[in-house]
This record gives C-alpha cells, sequence and structure tokens, in this order.
C-alpha cells in the first residue's frame, strides 16, 4: 500500500521559512498515531504507536508506522514527543530505536516509564527527558510547551511547538472533565492564553467528533461500579485496558469498600500497574491486592480480578477465558464488566467474547447496557469549546478515521476557520505551512508495516491475500508426473484437496480435462514444466470457479521423470 492519493505528486523542497506536516499514521484509523514535523532542515516526531491487526490481516502482530519517509533522515531527528502512555501512541517506539536509539523521548514521568518499560523487553536504553505542564523546552530548532491535558490515563500532554512559520498546537488524546478522578484538569487557561498569542496550526483529536454534546466525566461511572459490585453473587471479573489507571483505581476502591481481594491477571496489566503505583498515580488501599496463585484461599463472593481483553484480543486473558483455556474457570453466577470503549473494527471480536462469556453462565455487563466506562476523547461541544478559546488560523483534523476527521473538520468551520484552512489528510499527505497558511502539497509512501512474529516489515500485502485464500476459499495441490522422453503422463494426476464441504471424490470429475489438457499442449511443443504447471492451474481453476463456485489457492506440481 501507498499514499492514497495517486494524484499528488511528490511533495516540493520545503519554504525555507516553512513548517511541514506528515502523519505517518493515525489519520483515516485508530491508532498508530505518528506525526512528523520538519523545520529548517530538522524533524521533531510527535508520537509513536502501534495499530492492532484486524480480522483481514491473519497471522499478524501489529501494525507499525511507515518509517521509510525518515530513514535516511534519522540524523535529523532532535526528539520523539510523546503525549502519553496508551499503546497507539507510544508501542512502536523500540521499533524505531532499533534503527537509532539515541534518538531523545520527551514526556512526562509514567509515560516515559511505560515506555522505557517495553524498551527494557528490546533490550534498549533510551536517552529521555521527563517533562511536566507548564514546562517550555527547547528541542533542537524546536521551542515546545507542555500542557496538562485531561485523558483515560494520567498525565497526557498536549504540546504547543513554536516556529518561525507560527505555532502549531497538537492536543493530542484529550477531554475536558472537569471532575477528573486525579484532579488534572485540561489546561484551557493555557490553549487560551496560546490563542492570544497566535495558533497557525491547530492538531486536533478527532476521536469522538461525531458524538454531540460533552464526554460524561469519569466520576459518574462510580455507581455503575457500585451496583455491580453490591449485586454480583460470585466472583467480579474486569476487563480494561492495562494502561487505564483510573478505571483500575475505581475497581480497586469498590472492592476495599464491599471486602473484596483484587488479583490482576495479565503480564502488561500488572507491569503497567506495577509502575502506576510504585509512581504514586495508583493508591492500592492496604490488604486488598493479592497473588492470583492465591485466589482459591478466598471464597467467590470475596474476589475481584482485573485483566486485559477489553477489545476481544484472541490471546488476551479474557478472551482465553471464554474459550476455557485459562486456569480462570468462568461459570454460572460469575459477573463480567467490559470496561472500555469499543476501539473501530474490534466490534466482532467482543461480541464474540461477550457471547462465549454468557454461553457458560456469566452476567456481562458492557458499555451498552450499563455506564461502566466512558471515552477518553473531547466530544462535539468540547471540541467546538477549544476552536472558540484558541482561534486558530489553520486547522489539521488528526487521530480518527476518515468519519471523524470531516466531523472534526465541520466543527472547525461552524466556529469560523475558513473552510479553505482546514485541511483534510490521509496518511502519508504532505502538508505544509507557509506565509500563515496550510496547504497539501503532495504525498509520500506511506503503507501498512507488519509486524508477524519475529519478522517486522517483510509480510506483504501478497502474502496476507494468500493467508485469506487459505483461510475463506480452500487449497488445492495437482502432482503430475511427465515421462521426459515421450511427453506422456507417466503418473497422476493426483489431487488433494483441503478446506472443502465437498467428498475428496468430487474432484475426480476434473481428472480427464487435466490430461486432456496437458496432451494438448504436449501435441503442441510445449515441455517446460513451468507453463505445464500453468496450464494445470487454469484448468483447475476454471473447473472449480464453474463448478464448486470457488477460488481457492492452486499449487500444481508436473515433475519429469
Amino acid at each position: 500500500m501507498s499514499h492514497p492519493h495517486p494524484e499528488l505528486t511528490t511533495p516540493p523542497p520545503l519554504a525555507e521559512d516553512g513548517v511541514r506536516v506528515v502523519a505517518l499514521g493515525g489519520l483515516g484509523e485508530v491508532g498508530r498515531n505518528m506525526t512528523v514535523i520538519e523545520h529548517r532542515g530538522r524533524l521533531l516526531i510527535v508520537d509513536c504507536g502501534v495499530l492492532f491487526p484486524e480480522d483481514h490481516h491473519p497471522g499478524i502482530d501489529l501494525i507499525l508506522p511507515d518509517f521509510s519517509y525518515i530513514q535516511d533522515r534519522l540524523d535529523d531527528v532532535d526528539a520523539i514527543v510523546l503525549t502519553h502512555g496508551h499503546e497507539d501512541h507510544i508501542g512502536a517506539v523500540p521499533f524505531l530505536l532499533r534503527l537509532k536509539a539515541d534518538i531523545p523521548l520527551v514526556g512526562s514521568q509514567l509515560t516515559l516509564a511505560l515506555v522505557e518499560a517495553k524498551l527494557k523487553e528490546h533490550r534498549i536504553t533510551p536517552y529521555t527527558l521527563g517533562v511536566k505542564e507548564g514546562q517550555r523546552e527547547q528541542l533542537g530548532s524546536f521551542d515546545c510547551e507542555f500542557v496538562a491535558v485531561n485523558h483515560s490515563i494520567p498525565d497526557a500532554l498536549a504540546v504547543a511547538i513554536r516556529t518561525s512559520a507560527g505555532t502549531l498546537l497538537h492536543t493530542g488524546d484529550f477531554k475536558m472533565d472537569q471532575l477528573p478522578l486525579d484532579g488534572r484538569l485540561t489546561d484551557l487557561r493555557a490553549f487560551a492564553r496560546l490563542g492570544e498569542e497566535g495558533v497557525a496550526l491547530f492538531l486536533t483529536d478527532s476521536t469522538n467528533a461525531e458524538v454531540p454534546g460533552f464526554t460524561t466525566p469519569e466520576k459518574d461511572i462510580a455507581p455503575a461500579i457500585d451496583r455491580v459490585f453490591q449485586q454480583a453473587r460470585r466472583r467480579i471479573i474486569v476487563a480494561c485496558f492495562s494502561s487505564h489507571v483510573h478505571r483500575v483505581q475505581q475497581v480497586l476502591d469498590a472492592a476495599h469498600a464491599n471486602k473484596r481481594k483484587v488479583a490482576m491477571v495479565g503480564r502488561s496489566m500488572l507491569r503497567n500497574m506495577g509502575i502506576a503505583q510504585e509512581l504514586g498515580y495508583l493508591h492500592v488501599p492496604d490488604g486488598v491486592l493479592v497473588d492470583v496463585k492465591k485466589l482459591d484461599d478466598y471464597r467467590d463472593d470475596e474476589v475481584v480480578l482485573i485483566c486485559t481483553g477489553s477489545q476481544g484480543e484472541p490471546m488476551a486473558a479474557l478472551s482465553r477465558m471464554a474459550n476455557r483455556d485459562h486456569r480462570i474457570n468462568v461459570g454460572e453466577g460469575d459477573t463480567v464488566v467490559l470496561a472500555s470503549s469499543l476501539i473501530p473494527g474490534n466490534e466482532n471480536a467482543v461480541f464474540r467474547v461477550i457471547n462465549g462469556l454468557m454461553r457458560l453462565g456469566a452476567d456481562v455487563v458492557h458499555k451498552g447496557n450499563a455506564k461502566v466506562h466512558v471515552s477518553g476523547h473531547a466530544s462535539a461541544g468540547e471540541l467546538l469549546y477549544c476552536y472558540n478559546i484558541v482561534k486558530p488560523r489553520n486547522v489539521m483534523p488528526v487521530h480518527g478515521e476518515w468519519r471523524h476527521l470531516v466531523a472534526n473538520a465541520d466543527l472547525a468551520v461552524a466556529t469560523g476557520v475558513p473552510r479553505e484552512n482546514v485541511v483534510l489528510a490521509e496518511d502519508g499527505v504532505v502538508v505544509d505551512l507557509v506565509d500563515g497558511q496550510a496547504r497539501v502539497v503532495g504525498a509520500v509512501d506511506c503503507g501498512y508495516v507488519y509486524v508477524d512474529g519475529s519478522s517486522v516489515g517483510e509480510t506483504t500485502e501478497a502474502l496476507l491475500k494468500d493467508r485469506r485464500i487459505l483461510r475463506d476459499e480452500g487449497f488445492i495441490s495437482i502432482i503430475v508426473v511427465m515421462d521426459a522422453a515421450t511427453g506422456k503422463i507417466a503418473a497422476g494426476p493426483e489431487i488433494q484437496a483441503r478446506g472443502f464441504a465437498e467428498d475428496q471424490e468430487v474432484f475426480d470429475q476434473v481428472l480427464p480435462k487435466i490430461e486432456q489438457a496437458l496432451a494438448e499442449a504436449t501435441g503442441n511443443g510445449v515441455s517446460d514444466t513451468y507453463q505445464l504447471q500453468q496450464i494445470v492451474r487454469r484448468t483447475v481453476g476454471g473447473w472449480v470457479g464453474g463448478k464448486l463456485r470457488r477460488r481457492p489457492m492452486i499449487i500444481p506440481m508436473v515433475i519429469e521423470a
């Protein structure tokens, strides 16, 4: 996959005092967030995350941004600024630092702690600079000021980047919860101050731009969680993101109030919550936390489990429980709480897990039937508020699928931003800010980079297509032995088929057709085995398509003897 705009050509050289913005992920999708900002020959990267695979990516573990645009310019990168610690913003950092390990990482205390733990597994020791809201740092050619924003993970930051072409304000992921659990508000005074100073380009989170009004405060979830604890007959199993410190805090507090013990399940959950507790972002009541191995010491109505798997990930703890492939056997009377929003594309996987758990007798509580989760992203009302405070000259919606970006663009226009100053771009599209005007100037190749087991970037679309065919259409192999002296069939054809509902005998019908096609070919002087294999492939493919209405993978083997 290259850039999605074939009408756009390679961008011209950047104007001397201009700023160039290229998203290598996060536009037109929810995940893989990475934005490259260029000024005076130097580069600043904002976020470097992963995208999780969908059903049409069989065998893929993760999807990375395409680094090819910057691969030859890694020496020009002044820093990687990380807005917060979610996987879709930090998950690809190890893969970028494999290419150049000494690129400085800049972020808040919790964000850097989470990414350092991840890098430790890759045996990379990063160079880091911890920053706080209100702090201003000169990162090479970029004058960066960090602004507190509220999100579904503590310590999230927006970043204002001052350049000679004007100030860029990148919100990262944010919302405007006015009663946050940790007391840390989105700093609208800083947004207003930057607006007075002048924001040339406002890059805004689009995820909830289609949702009217304001995002529900986190504190409004507490009654729903308390109700679950009061009504649950046996164990309570809460599934959420392994980085959702606020949600875990609410569950710990509810467990303490209801005299239950809590065990955490899943390596990432244990690691991230251990970091959050160590840094003081998670407050664990005395005596509440127990090792999962000691759960047998307690009655079922004294136990709470917090695990991963709220997005239906096949190898996560909750999916394995639903499939009875986990040491925790979910059964009649257990209550399972899915404390997360559905990421677009994960709906089928999540509903499959819900159905599996309910089949086992569990009560499943999720956002669809109870207020057990609120989004971490600003809804339309909050975005309108921000546009009116910041009064940006140009707007570039980021972080969202195409429908989210369009909805966000419409909000900007509604607040008075001229339509021609709102830039809708996708991954790989190059946007230049010159003389106060942002406009699309070209595009660069920007495909999916697949992590497939131990290989990174070696899996191609052609290989995935083969896997999808094998999964959906089946497989046929045909072996024919040809007499090299006479050109006649010495043995076979022998057919083996997999993935077909029909009996193997049905394929006997195509054998005479293969023999006839080979006889005609050899009679016309064709002796090359590759050409004969293609004749077999076409013969079998045409018959299977017409007779069985299938398009399987066909592997012909013609052997000379």
